[in-house]
C-alpha cells in the first residue's frame, strides 16, 4: 500500500490576467490532505477556495496561470501535465460535486443516461453499466433507483439532484473526492442528512476527501484538519481541536467570532469583521490581514509574516504568533 500523503500542495501561486494587470488569487498557498483523510477549507468568499480547487482539477480559465509552486497527486506533480493526462484522472482518480447540483446536470438528458456516459472508459454493455448506476444511486440513499435513472434533473428536489451528483462523482471509487460547498443550496435537515452520507460514502469507499466551504459548523462535524484561507493566503492550518479551540491566527478568532452557533446571547445586529477584504491586484504591504486587525502592530503593516509553528501540526501565519501558543 501507498504511503505519504495523497495530495501535497507546496508553496502555490495562481495569477489571473485582468485589465488592471495581474491579480494574484493564491499566493504561497501550502497543505497536505492526508490518503483516506478529510481536510476541511474555510474562509470568506474570494479568499480563493474555488480557485485552489480548479488549479488542482486542472480547470483553470484562460486567463488563469500557474505561477509556481507544486501540487503532488499520490507523488506526481500535476502542474504542468498536458489536457489528455488531466482528463484520464478527472474522473477516475480525481472527482469532484460542484456547489450547484442544477447546473452541473445535464438537463435535456436522463440521469441514467449521464450516469452510463460517464462510464465511457468501462468495459461491458449498456445494461450492464445502467444496472451499475442504479446501485450507485441506491447507495446514496435514493430510492426506487432504478426508476430514478429515466428522469430529468428538473424532476427532483435539490437534495435528490445533490445525491445524484455524490453518486456520479463517486462511481469510479477516486482517490480524492473534491466537495465544493455542497450544502449550500439545502435546508438545515438535508444538510445534516449530506453530511452523514459523505461520511458514510467516504468511510466505505476510502477517499480521501476535500471539503469546501464557508460554514464553520459542518467543517467541525465532518472534517479532522482545517485549513483557513483569507485573500488568496492559507493563514492557518491544523486539526479541527487546535483550530476551533486554540486559535492563533487574528482571522480565524474573527471568523469563529462571527459563527451564528457560537453566540450565546440575543442580538438585533451579528458581529462583522470590519473592513473590506484587499484589492489582489494592489496587494498591501506586510501581512495581508492588517488593515482589518484588531491587535496588529506597527510592524504587521510592512512586515509578511512567516509560516509559524505554533504546535505540533499546527500552523499560522502572524508576526505575533508564537511557538507553544497552540500547545494543549
Amino acid at each position: 500500500m501507498a504511503s505519504g500523503p495523497i495530495l501535497e500542495i507546496d508553496g502555490l501561486s495562481v495569477g489571473y490576467a485582468t485589465m488592471r494587470g495581474p491579480m494574484r488569487a493564491l499566493r504561497d498557498v501550502s497543505m497536505t490532505v492526508p490518503r483516506g483523510g478529510m481536510v476541511g477549507i474555510v474562509g470568506e468568499s474570494g479568499c480563493g477556495k474555488s480557485t485552489l480547487m480548479n488549479a488542482i482539477l486542472g480547470l483553470m480559465p484562460a486567463n488563469g496561470r500557474i505561477a509556481g509552486g507544486r501540487i503532488l497527486f499520490d507523488g506526481r506533480d500535476l502542474v504542468g501535465l498536458d489536457a489528455a493526462t488531466m482528463r484520464r484522472l478527472r474522473g477516475d482518480r480525481l472527482s469532484v460535486v460542484f456547489q450547484d447540483p442544477m447546473t452541473a446536470l445535464n438537463p435535456v438528458h436522463t440521469i441514467g443516461a449521464q450516469m452510463v456516459d460517464i462510464q465511457y472508459r468501462l468495459t461491458g454493455s449498456r445494461a450492464a453499466k445502467r444496472a451499475r448506476a442504479a446501485a450507485m444511486l441506491a447507495k446514496v440513499r435514493m430510492p426506487d433507483p432504478r426508476h430514478h435513472l429515466d428522469q430529468y434533473a428538473h424532476e427532483f428536489s435539490g437534495g435528490m439532484r445533490q445525491r445524484i451528483c455524490i453518486a456520479m462523482a463517486l462511481m469510479a471509487e477516486p482517490d480524492l473526492l473534491i466537495c465544493d460547498e455542497p450544502t449550500t443550496a439545502l435546508d438545515a435537515t438535508l444538510e445534516v442528512q449530506m453530511l452523514d452520507l459523505l461520511r458514510d460514502l467516504q468511510r466505505e469507499i476510502g477517499c480521501a476527501v476535500i471539503f469546501i466551504s464557508h460554514h464553520l459548523g459542518l467543517i467541525a462535524e465532518l472534517c479532522a484538519q482545517v485549513v483557513v484561507m483569507y485573500a488568496g493566503q492559507v493563514v492557518e492550518r491544523g486539526s479541527v481541536r487546535d483550530i476551533f479551540h486554540r486559535p492563533a491566527h487574528p482571522y480565524t478568532r474573527r471568523l469563529l467570532d462571527c459563527d451564528p452557533a457560537r453566540i450565546r446571547e440575543r442580538a438585533e445586529v451579528l458581529p462583522t469583521i470590519p473592513g473590506d477584504v484587499p484589492d489582489l491586484v494592489e496587494l498591501p504591504p506586510g501581512c495581508i490581514f492588517s488593515p482589518r486587525c484588531p491587535v496588529a502592530e506597527g510592524r504587521c503593516h510592512t512586515t509578511v509574516p512567516p509560516d509559524v509553528a505554533v504546535a505540533d501540526g499546527h500552523h499560522a501565519r502572524c508576526l505575533l504568533a508564537r511557538p507553544g501558543e497552540g500547545a494543549a
